[in-house]
């Protein structure tokens, strides 16, 4: 857990959030800006400060964000949705924390504005 990351002091309970999901590795919760009619978080409860992050012993629990988005997705009703992952500030990350938006209930276009 880093100390100063919104998204670990949300896994902690010290910031409370409408948790969807939960196991050992993955934590779900509906976004509190959203963009589309559905709009869920997916993060890794393991602190990793994005996707470059990522590396060779994270890949079960990358695939398993990727497998618990589309479980979640599909419990909440979507059949068509989009994930999104951003990685730095340009890209549009702003909590650096890697993280998965799961966005839908609306038709979407591409590319995104």
């Amino acid at each position: 857990m880093a100390k100063d990351c919104l998204f670990c002091k949300i896994i902690a309970g010290e910031i409370p959030s409408d948790k969807l999901y939960e196991d050992d590795d993955v934590f779900a919760f509906r976004d509190i800006a959203p963009q589309a009619p559905m709009h869920i978080l997916i993060i890794p409860k393991q602190h990793l400060h994005g996707p470059e992050a990522v590396m060779e012993e994270h890949e079960r629990v990358i695939g398993k964000l990727m497998r618990k988005a589309d479980y979640i997705a599909k419990k909440e009703g979507l059949s068509h949705y989009r994930l999104v992952c951003n990685n730095g500030a340009d890209a549009g990350q702003t909590v650096f924390h890697l993280h998965m938006h799961i966005i839908g209930g609306r038709p979407l276009s591409w590319p995104p504005g």
